[in-house]
């Protein structure tokens, strides 16, 4: 079970590559950064989490690719992720050759998370039917990924079209680490017809959603795996998603607007890793 965390990168925070040193030297195994395109002023989604209040610095976050690639360069080991990317916002050819390039300079650590996103009107300013964008997420990411395992890719569907074409680099990794996140019903069924794992946010009951979704998934002869997310932090509650076969909790942290800030939350994140691991 590997621990990471998930955290943004803004222009009032810490820069990503001093977030990105501080995380590896602290010996955390991954670090995630979500995304936001924009914020639109006028929004009645609320946020899906805690009271529904966006947390602050959500309308200020850099470049999701600028981050990641200035986080690749600082570190040489941590594995880097989304958190997610918006995909439902995204031109997919442009975005696979983002992808599988971060994974070359990173050198085969990149692993991509995401989602049919939640913010209604962010999603509506890029064009993306919210009625439709479940299958959306299922068409970009297929798309992607024929970028990714074809030199000569092409594409038919309802969402994404396009016939041969020719994108390098390709992935390290093979097959490209994708994450489907999400806890809407049906979130399972998507990550499993397009990702090549599941990635969904804790609240009461997850833990045996995600072990329902690993035993049904392993009696069918379905290879997949589980990144499971929270703000909450017990060695009990990594331990039943250890349990329930998940291979990694992530935890999210605030912005750091210091390095002070930044420490004092890993020390409490290593404190639980070690008490998980018996090692306290």
């Amino acid at each position: 079970m590997e621990i990471g965390v998930l955290t943004q990168s803004t222009d009032q925070s810490l820069d990503a590559t001093t977030i990105a040193t501080i995380v590896e030297s602290a010996g955390i195994e991954s670090l995630f950064f979500g995304e936001h395109s924009h914020i639109p002023v006028s929004r009645e989604t609320p946020y899906p989490g805690g009271d529904g209040t966006l947390p602050p610095g959500y309308d200020r976050t850099h470049d999701l690719i600028v981050v990641l690639t200035m986080a690749a360069i600082a570190t040489t080991d941590l594995k880097l992720g989304t958190g997610i990317l918006q995909v439902v916002q995204r031109d997919p050819i442009h975005t696979a050759k983002a992808m599988a390039s971060l994974d070359h300079v990173s050198g085969g650590r990149m692993i991509l998370v995401t989602g049919s996103s939640w913010n209604i009107e962010e999603m509506r300013n890029h064009g993306t039917d919210p009625d439709t964008r479940y299958d959306l997420v299922e068409e970009r990411v297929l798309a992607m990924r024929e970028i990714w395992e074809h030199d000569e890719a092409s594409f038919h569907g309802r969402f994404v079209d396009f016939d041969p074409i020719w994108s390098w680099p390709k992935p390290l990794q093979s097959p490209m680490p994708v994450y489907i996140g999400g806890n809407a019903a049906g979130s399972e069924k998507r990550a499993l017809r397009c990702g090549t794992g599941w990635s969904p946010i804790h609240v009461p009951g997850m833990v045996d959603r995600v072990r329902s979704f690993l035993e049904g998934a392993a009696a069918d002869g379905h290879e997949t795996s589980a990144i499971a997310v929270g703000g909450d932090l017990s060695p009990q509650l990594i331990e039943d998603y250890a349990n329930a076969g998940a291979e990694r909790w992530i935890h999210a942290l605030s912005i750091p607007a210091t390095e002070d800030e930044l420490n004092r939350e890993l020390e409490e994140l290593l404190a639980v890793r070690a008490e998980f691991s018996g090692a306290a």
